[in-house]
């Protein structure tokens, strides 16, 4: 024989009858609860949340090495330089759209003005495209630091409605009345927070892949028109001495 029996909460706490526990309201009923506010909250959170999944999915087809950087495409238009060919070099940045090819046609398009002006050109191609790609995934950052937000909204209508109702009774608001608000209030908070947490990390992710791209289309590049830059350094050494 057990010296104790299962204990039984409904008779040690009076206040908390089964019956109210028994009538509790549906998942939906409790969340909707806040009324038009709590509703537009929900919608909101997954708007966001079906957002978010389309953006991922989206940069995960879009922002990828053999979109941005086709293999091979460099070392064409290297070796259509090196023989003087600016047309074929054309031609192959024409059929490879992407984002080497944009900053190498931004390049081949000063050749007659010298070094200076392709290193230039280059420069502003890389940093307009990069601030592109940079813009394209920022929305998944917004969504990172909105979502929370409205939870956070969603979780003082909760508190309001729990408080309301313990105002509304006078203070005899039974355990299950003052749960309602409190449960609408965690749900949209947890919500928020499970919207945001995968479009942060998400964009951490794509900001570093699209860091590297960035970086290995300035060395493609550079590589590309160092012949240019040598002869452009010997030209200069030529003349050196005869300036002198």
């Amino acid at each position: 024989m057990e010296p104790f029996g299962p204990i039984n909460f409904y008779a040690a706490i009076p206040w908390l009858q089964e019956s109210d526990v028994e009538a509790g309201k549906g998942f939906f009923e409790i969340i909707f609860s806040g009324g038009i506010v709590g509703i537009l909250i929900i919608i909101l959170l997954l708007t966001l949340s079906i957002l978010s999944a389309y953006l991922v999915i989206d940069h995960l087809l879009t922002v990828r090495r053999k979109d941005l950087m086709p293999d091979g495409l460099g070392e064409r238009v290297r070796q259509s330089l090196m023989g003087g060919n600016i047309a074929d070099a054309q031609t192959a940045c024409r059929e490879n759209p992407s984002f080497l090819s944009f900053v190498l046609m931004h390049g081949i398009s000063e050749l007659e003005f010298g070094w200076n002006s392709v290193e230039k050109s280059v420069e502003e191609a890389l940093a307009e495209q990069s601030a592109r790609l940079f813009r394209k995934i920022e929305y998944l950052s917004v969504i990172g630091n909105i979502a929370p937000m409205v939870g956070l909204l969603g979780t003082v209508i909760g508190m309001i409605v729990a408080f309301q109702n313990v105002a509304a009774t006078q203070g005899t608001a039974s355990a299950p009345q003052l749960a309602e608000g409190i449960y609408q209030a965690l749900v949209t908070t947890v919500g928020g927070l499970i919207v945001a947490i995968p479009s942060i990390g998400a964009f951490a992710v794509f900001r570093n892949r699209i860091d590297q791209l960035v970086a290995e289309a300035a060395f493609q590049a550079q590589h590309v028109f160092s012949p240019l830059r040598r002869k452009a350094n010997k030209a200069s050494k030529t003349n050196r001495p005869a300036q002198q």
